[in-house]
């Protein structure tokens, strides 16, 4: 709805007031008249008009969007298809949000706000920056879109290769917010996860051939074969070590097993060595079985192609499994100054996994401790206090 909206209003702020006027709407209308047989259509259709009405009515956005606002008739209800348009729209919205003119980190910070409807709260968490801090920044992010007259399209041909990077790291962002949710009562955001996926192949098909776009979308592919075994019957978070991996999605590793195989035949990407060791994982009949010395190796290629404190990290939990869990608690010592891990539950989690496994229980506790209260999402949270439980057993607690 608000990437079609964009399409009218060219004006970010006002897409946005205009889809949430047409959800207004429908929770009176469709309470008296019914749900329409096809809402998306509906709610697509109030919100293009809300927007047309508000742009013929506003003498002042009549200045100041001349130029931007093309003129466009808005079909009725019944000539609209149920996803209008949606996946060219919000590629549209995603390269709007990813222009060259923005910073690097305003253009995700805004395709997250957008684009998958995470809150300021949620974006900044992301972040790990305050909540004024992200929406000072969003708004900025917007403000720089309208002066700039940053065109509402996805770019022509030549234009495409510069932009595809920032594009492709912003899905990979997309779909790693919904497999885990920083913020909420649910783990997974499938909608987000989904719809990563299919932006990432609309993505391959304007640009065939590129070895980092068929590399991200094997990544997602590996990693969202699992979706099914990471619940048990009663909702409760199953770790990668005791997923049932008999009920892993096999077509859809196949697929992914062989998109990886065409991104690694001549410069491997980023994308496409995350990709190699999530294969990895999929290729082990067992956890046991895992081949944590190649998974390291992955690692140290991965490091040297996109360093990062989180590589780091994984990294470490890796020489952990190969090596033991004294070698792994040493391997993460050094990242504990790392400012950027100060606030990342993950550090303290695996800090915490180590010394569990070494039967250091008062450590054990401190770091789960301090896990817990670095993270937001009640199922992790959940997971987290088992452990938490489990090493007061220990300790005679």
């Amino acid at each position: 709805m608000l990437a079609a909206t964009v399409r009218v209003t060219r004006d970010l702020d006002l897409a946005e007031e205009c889809t949430q006027d047409a959800f207004a709407k429908a929770l009176q209308s469709w309470q008296a008249d019914g749900i329409p047989a096809r809402p998306g259509a509906w709610l697509t259709t109030v919100a293009r008009n809300r927007a047309v009405d508000l742009l013929r009515r506003e003498s002042t956005l009549r200045r100041v969007l001349p130029s931007l606002v093309v003129p466009e008739s808005v079909p009725g209800p019944e000539e609209l298809p149920d996803r209008y348009a949606i996946d060219d729209d919000r590629l549209r919205l995603i390269f709007t949000c990813c222009h060259p003119a923005l910073a690097k980190d305003a253009q995700v910070a805004l395709t997250l706000r957008l684009l998958c409807g995470l809150s300021t709260a949620e974006v900044a968490r992301a972040f790990l920056v305050s909540e004024q801090t992200m929406a000072t920044r969003v708004s900025r992010a917007k403000k720089k879109i309208a002066t700039a007259r940053i065109p509402y399209r996805v770019p022509g041909v030549g234009e495409l290769p510069a932009r595809v990077g920032a594009v492709l790291e912003v899905l990979h962002l997309l779909f790693t917010t919904g497999h885990t949710t920083p913020i909420g009562a649910q783990l997974v955001r499938q909608d987000l996860v989904d719809s990563a996926i299919g932006l990432t192949r609309l993505v391959g098909q304007l640009l065939p051939g590129r070895d980092e776009v068929a590399g991200l979308l094997a990544l997602m592919l590996l990693i969202d074969a699992r979706r099914d075994t990471r619940f048990d019957a009663d909702g409760r978070f199953v770790a990668l070590p005791d997923q049932d991996r008999t009920r892993w999605d096999r077509p859809k590793i196949a697929e992914a097993t062989e998109l990886l195989a065409t991104s690694l035949r001549r410069r491997p990407t980023r994308y496409a060595v995350e990709a190699a060791i999530a294969a990895v994982h999929a290729e082990a009949p067992t956890w046991a079985a895992t081949d944590w010395t190649e998974i390291v190796g992955l690692y140290d290629v991965l490091r040297r192609l996109w360093p990062s404190p989180v590589v780091e990290l994984n990294r470490a939990v890796a020489v952990g499994m190969r090596d033991g869990a004294a070698a792994g608690l040493a391997a993460l010592d050094p990242l504990l100054a790392e400012p950027a891990l100060a606030t990342y539950g993950y550090l303290s989690a695996a800090r915490g996994d180590f010394l569990r496994r070494l039967e250091r229980w008062p450590e054990a506790l401190s770091a789960y401790a301090e896990a817990l209260a670095l993270t937001d999402n009640e199922v992790e949270r959940e997971f987290l206090n088992g452990r938490l439980a489990e090493v007061r057993a220990n300790l005679g607690e």
